[in-house]
């Protein structure tokens, strides 16, 4: 039989196979903590699978192989920033996060600080949870553009409804479920198949080294200012952004979000490190891929199509597939999760109305809300992939948003007990002007399209600005009121009822 006809059979059952833990999800969700955190209810064994599925995406998985074919075994930074904030989040605050029994950061910020301000924190979330997902969308499709022959915006709309659909169906169970496949599949294709076939292709390490330069084996190959952007942009990212929270969320006690998060944390770091030999054993074995015309994500696909037996190329691009899907379901329920619980009231505050989105007292309505939410928003993202070839620039933006201007705000409310609601406000927005302004700044003196908004500049300029803002208004206002201060310890030390909601608290 046709490789490539193998290749195609392992990735149409893979994907029927998503469809069917969409299903096996829906059994299990009969409320509103079923469809959005699963119950709250995950062990050590799945919340380690989750966290690890989500934050590994396209751009670790094919991304981290190409990087490692371009610049030698330097190319795994960008996965072990990602390790590295997996790990920061874990051992430092998810024992705290997940005590509040939340839904979004920016019931945190309710919490905390007793300001509805904060509630604008939502909007930004929203942004970067849409293109997150809209990117990893893009990023799948393209693989199907290759293996079916299909014309991109076909791939797109039927990969994103098999996405849609186990996600709408089951929330966050399905998700899990469907995230330990993907968990499973992305650790036999990367450390059993691609890296022994791959270095065994190029003579080992030995063979490798004897023929490639000696710069492919120096950790600052890429370059020390690309290893710093790495961590401040990925690690500090993962502490504060809504699809790695709503995981935290999921863990059945601090201790499961601690150690089982640390425990994907490091398995993100031997991801990258992996990812990376896989690229530079093939750099030896396939010599003559054009990086610079195709793109270094080719790079993948040829290894899958070239070094492995027939059969095995098939679960590597299973692998990718998988990689991908875990990462845009997280966002998407992340997204439908922020929308209707901060976006929706915060919108309808502006016009006087108050919308209470927990309808606790009818399960099944509120589970069938969430799943209208989850369905429209993902149709949106099916459309803003198929309409846009490159939403890089608009992911870019949301993410240096998201750090530049709520870290400050989000961090400082967890470690700093002076920080007051007005303070969290004006590093929000200050950071957000900041981050933004730099970015229009360098982009209208750029010599290159999109140069100023893929800067580095923005993000350290917004960091920077929201953090001196946050502690001088800290120190220039009134201490949060006492009461917030209370219910805020009260939380922390896990003595609210299992399901109260966040917004219940005074405003200053």
């Amino acid at each position: 039989m046709d490789a490539s006809v193998i290749n195609i059979a392992i990735v149409v059952v893979y994907l029927v196979a998503m469809l069917a833990f969409g299903w096996w999800g829906k059994t299990r969700t009969r409320n509103n903590s079923d469809f959005l955190v699963a119950g709250r209810r995950l062990g050590p064994f799945l919340y380690t699978g989750t966290m690890a599925a989500v934050v590994l995406g396209g751009a670790s998985t094919v991304g981290g192989v190409g990087l490692g074919y371009k610049f030698g075994i330097s190319g795994m930074w960008l996965v072990v920033a990602i390790g590295a904030g997996v790990l920061l989040l874990s051992l430092l605050f998810a024992g705290t996060i997940q005590k509040l029994k939340i839904y979004t950061v920016s019931q945190m910020l309710s919490l905390r600080y007793g300001s509805q301000a904060t509630r604008a924190s939502g909007i930004v979330m929203l942004a970067y949870t849409l293109m997150l997902c809209a990117t990893s969308t893009g990023a799948y499709a393209t693989i199907f553009v290759v293996l079916f022959g299909w014309e991109r915006w076909l791939a797109i709309a039927v990969g994103g409804a098999i996405v849609l659909v186990y996600s709408t169906i089951g929330g966050m169970w399905s998700i899990t479920l469907a995230d330990q496949v993907q968990f499973v599949i992305k650790t036999v294709g990367i450390f059993i198949l691609m890296l022994p076939f791959t270095l065994n292709a190029a003579g080992g390490l030995d063979g490798i080294r004897s023929r490639v330069e000696a710069s492919f084996f120096q950790l600052d190959g890429i370059g020390i200012q690309t290893i710093i952007t790495f961590f401040v942009v990925y690690t500090l990212g993962l502490l504060i952004g809504q699809d790695i929270w709503q995981r935290v969320f999921t863990a059945k006690t601090p201790t499961v979000a601690r150690w089982g998060g640390a425990t994907a944390g490091v398995y993100c770091i031997l991801y990258g490190a992996a990812g990376a030999l896989i690229g530079l054993g093939a750099r030896v074995a396939l010599p003559d891929i054009d990086v610079a015309t195709e793109g270094k994500d080719v790079v993948y696909a040829e290894v899958a199509q070239n070094l492995l037996p027939i059969g095995i190329g098939g679960l590597v691009l299973a692998a990718a597939v998988a990689a991908m899907m875990s990462t845009a379901s997280g966002a998407l329920i992340a997204a439908a999760t922020v929308a209707r619980a901060d976006v929706l009231p915060f919108v309808a505050g502006w016009f006087g109305k108050t919308i209470n989105t927990d309808d606790s007292d009818n399960p099944e309505h509120d589970v069938k809300a969430n799943r209208l939410w989850v369905l429209g928003l993902g149709l949106a993202v099916i459309l803003i992939a198929i309409v846009t070839n490159d939403v890089v620039a608009a992911l870019t933006i949301a993410y240096d948003i998201l750090v530049g201007g709520l870290l400050v705000a989000i961090l400082g409310g967890l470690v700093w007990k002076r920080g007051t609601g007005a303070a969290a406000a004006a590093s929000m927005a200050v950071g957000s002007v900041v981050t933004l302004g730099t970015m229009i700044f360098l982009e209208i003196n750029a010599s290159e399209p999109l140069a100023g908004i893929l800067a580095n500049e923005p993000i350290y300029y917004g960091l920077l600005s929201s953090a001196v803002v946050y502690v001088v208004v800290s120190l220039m206002t009134r201490p949060t009121d006492p009461q917030v201060m209370r219910n805020w310890q009260r939380r922390v030390a896990g003595e609210a009822a299992p399901e109260e909601p966040a917004e219940r608290v005074p405003a200053n």
